[in-house]
Order: C-alpha cells, then structure tokens, then sequence
C-alpha cells in the first residue's frame, strides 16, 4: 500500500483537550507517519499507509466525521519530479 495523505473534518473537536484525545486515537492505528490538526477549520491531515475507514470509525466517537480528501502524499510527487527531472538531463 503506498502512502496517502487523508484529510478529515471531525466536528466535534473545537477545543485542545478534544484535540488531543482525537489525535491519540489516531495514533493508535498502524502506519501513521504523521498528524495535522487545525482546530480553527476543525481539521485533521494524516499522511501514512493506514486504512481511510478504520481511521474514520476510531474517530468516529467524538462526533460526527467528514472524509474531505483521500489522495497520495505529495512527498511521492515530489520524488517522482525529481527522477523525471534527471532522466531528461541525460
């Protein structure tokens, strides 16, 4: 499985102490790299191989969450620039 980077609204979360009970869960699951939160807009960015679902029912106790996006990492476009970039130096 390749790396994604997924983004979740989660419209519970409007202060610190929900913040980080969501961002411990989040942890939990396997093959996170990283996690985002921006509390203002109520967001969340995690970027790893992990399963968009599972991620989506662990958070799903703190109220109501919204998939925004599922997509690659753009660590994995910027790699793919950069070999194309080579290749056509040669």
């Amino acid at each position: 499985m390749a790396q994604q980077k997924v983004v979740l609204k989660i419209l519970a979360m409007n202060d610190e102490k929900t913040k980080q009970k969501a961002i411990e869960a989040a942890a939990d699951i396997y093959g996170i790299d990283s996690i985002a939160v921006d509390l203002k807009q109520q967001k969340m960015t995690i970027i790893g191989e992990m399963d968009t679902v599972a991620i989506a029912k662990k958070l799903k106790k703190f109220g109501k969450v919204d998939i925004i996006s599922v997509g690659p990492a753009k660590e994995e476009k910027k790699q793919e620039k950069k070999e194309e970039k080579k290749e056509g130096k040669k």
